[in-house]
């Protein structure tokens, strides 16, 4: 490759790498081109991106921001997976691709400034989407009020039972 497209990828990755909620790395030893590009379009419907790059070239573009902690796992065949979006999408994809495809294995990633695990990107993965997050949130924070609610009701309720049960004797006796 010339020294002007190797500046380009190292100049186009910086930028992935500063854009990117999270970067996940993956080794692809072993994979054929069309799983591969079965991987790729599978991690684009989930609107994020696969990727072949460097180990070089990706240690170059990684100075000075958070994917530099990667730099120790930089050693073999190596893809990059990143998203801007949603990063339990990607990692869910990935992870359900690599429960077909033995020969995908997840090296670990960076979330934010974080370093994760293999075992946190798995943790990552199992997580409900966000909008049954957000969901699930609205509900809890809905109970209290509604709770609340009830049970201010109760007491005029209540008092109401009580006149009731006071007129019905007074017109038995």
């Amino acid at each position: 490759m010339e020294r002007q497209k190797k500046e380009a990828v190292v100049a186009e990755l910086k930028q992935i790498f500063q854009d990117a909620q999270a970067v996940f790395l993956a080794d692809f030893k072993g994979l054929s081109m069309e799983t591969l590009m079965s991987l790729r379009r599978k991690t684009r419907q989930a609107g994020a991106e696969f990727r072949v790059a460097k180990n070089t070239l990706v240690k170059l573009a990684s100075k000075d921001n958070s994917v530099q902690q990667l730099e120790g796992l930089l050693e073999g065949n190596n893809a990059l997976g990143y998203t801007q979006a949603d990063p339990a999408v990607l990692a869910k994809a990935l992870f359900d691709f690599a429960k077909d495809n033995e020969k995908l294995v997840i090296k670990g990633g960076v979330l934010g400034a974080k370093a994760l695990s293999p075992g946190q990107i798995q943790a990552l993965a199992k997580l409900p989407s966000r909008p049954a997050l957000l969901s699930s949130l609205l509900g809890t924070m809905q109970a209290v009020p509604t709770s609340f609610v009830r049970v201010l009701a109760a007491v005029p309720q209540k008092l109401l039972y009580a006149l009731v049960a006071i007129k019905q004797t007074r017109e038995a006796a």
